[in-house]
């Protein structure tokens, strides 16, 4: 589903990221452990009373060398650009600045909600003077601590009741998938080889592509609407300075997808910021095939293709289910495969596993591999039910969860794989006390 997407605007040093932090919480980095993944703290995910949503931090985009008051110009535009809503903040102590006035000028032209956070208000006396805020022309001023949390459910609120209301259009069966990389890893041309057709502007400049583009089209029976997420960029400079900007657009594609194709370059391998968007979908729980294209440029032999493959599954160790295609927008090599692998891979992330057998999977491993022990006290496996798909997702009753072992935990979750076909899907098991 397409979540609502919430920006942070303001100048420099009012605490936007503190406040993003803050709303974020834990979920910020999920598998900040996991190697090779890495989250980018521009984009997050978020929630406040069952609604979920995305946040944009604009303080953490990086605009170069450009002058003081064109960067908060550009982080704005940004914002709108992006949002649904938009939370100004500003500083209680400091007051109104030209600057805050600016900012708000441009975000009133763009006909965006937007909600005022008056940050830093941590005693009665600085919150009295929140009220000359209004000045700024956007209603009701909330003040609140990002550094202490207070105030935070009032301005929450606020922002909730700005979200676009479902329209209520039909529901679209198609297997809806993106296209998700680097510039000039050949996104555009896979769309292209794909349909037979130009459907997007192909240029050897990276990031020619202006807008992420939808596209439907059938395919062995099959309904896909594929996302070209190569539009990184829209108008100015600071479109064509700010890589972290192409990661956001992407992170919003993949929230969007049932099926996410990782695309790498083989003649450029593979980068840090492979593995960060990658992560991404990992950490979103989409469906994932890894695509390395331009392979018709290399010159190969015998290992080739088998030394790449290590390459990619000691880079990406947490996308060992991911299957690996080899291909080439070019020649059309392999291009034939990726529908019936995007359906399979779509199948697989909404598998359900009837409870008998996937308990009887469980004991079997269990009788193969005993469970943990930690001073005399066993870890006991009572019962496992599958409780929702897309991901495909397990609840595991035992005696004491924290007896659980994450090597243990793979243990599990690589019997199931061994048994069912999850290829292309990430797993999630949750360890539940039996009451």
């Amino acid at each position: 589903m397409a979540y609502p997407v919430v920006a942070i605007v303001g100048r420099p040093n009012v605490g936007k990221s503190t406040l993003f932090n803050r709303i974020a919480g834990e979920r910020i980095s999920i598998v900040e452990d996991t190697p090779g993944v890495t989250r980018d703290r521009i984009y997050a995910p978020a929630e406040w009373l069952g609604t979920e949503f995305r946040m944009i931090d604009t303080g953490g985009i990086d605009m170069g060398d450009e002058p003081f008051l064109t960067q908060i110009t550009q982080q704005a535009e940004i914002a709108i650009d992006e949002a649904d809503v938009i939370v100004l903040v500003v500083s209680a102590p400091e007051g109104i600045t030209d600057a805050d006035e600016k900012v708000a000028k441009i975000l009133y032209r763009s006909k965006k909600p937007v909600i005022l956070a008056v940050n830093k208000a941590d005693n009665p006396e600085v919150r009295e003077t929140i009220y000359d805020f209004y000045a700024l022309g956007f209603g009701d001023p909330y003040p609140v601590s990002g550094v202490h949390g207070l105030g935070l459910g009032d301005l929450l609120d606020a922002v909730v009741k700005e979200f676009p209301a479902e329209d209520g259009a039909p529901k679209d069966d198609s297997i809806r998938f993106s296209l998700i990389g680097r510039p000039n890893v050949g996104k555009s041309s896979l769309v292209n080889a794909m349909l037979g057709e130009d459907r997007v502007i192909v240029s050897n400049i990276a990031g020619t592509t202006r807008d992420a583009i939808d596209t439907k089209f059938t395919a062995d029976d099959t309904r896909f609407t594929m996302v070209d997420t190569a539009g990184i960029r829209k108008r100015g400079k600071v479109y064509e300075n700010t890589e972290r900007y192409s990661v956001m657009r992407a992170m919003r594609a993949i929230d969007d997808s049932d099926v996410v194709l990782v695309v790498l370059n083989a003649e450029e391998g593979i980068r840090e910021q492979d593995k960060r968007v990658a992560g991404y979908a990992h950490e979103a729980g989409r469906g994932i095939i890894i695509l390395v294209n331009k392979w018709d440029t290399l010159k190969k032999d015998n290992h080739t293709l088998t030394d790449f493959e290590n390459l990619i599954r000691a880079e990406f160790q947490y996308l060992s289910y991911a299957p690996i295609l080899f291909v080439s927008a070019k020649t059309g090599q392999r291009l034939s495969q990726l529908p019936a692998m995007i359906k399979r891979v779509s199948a697989n992330h909404n598998q359900r596993v009837q409870s008998a057998t996937l308990n009887d999977v469980i004991m079997d491993a269990i009788a193969l591999n005993p469970t943990p022990s930690d001073n005399g006290k066993r870890l006991r496996v009572y019962y496992a039910t599958q409780v929702a798909v897309a991901p495909p997702t397990f609840v595991v009753f035992v005696n004491d969860p924290k007896m659980m072992h994450f090597s243990y935990e793979r243990f599990l979750e690589n019997q199931i794989r061994e048994h069912f076909d999850f290829e292309g899907t990430p797993l999630h098991l949750i360890e539940r006390a039996r009451k």
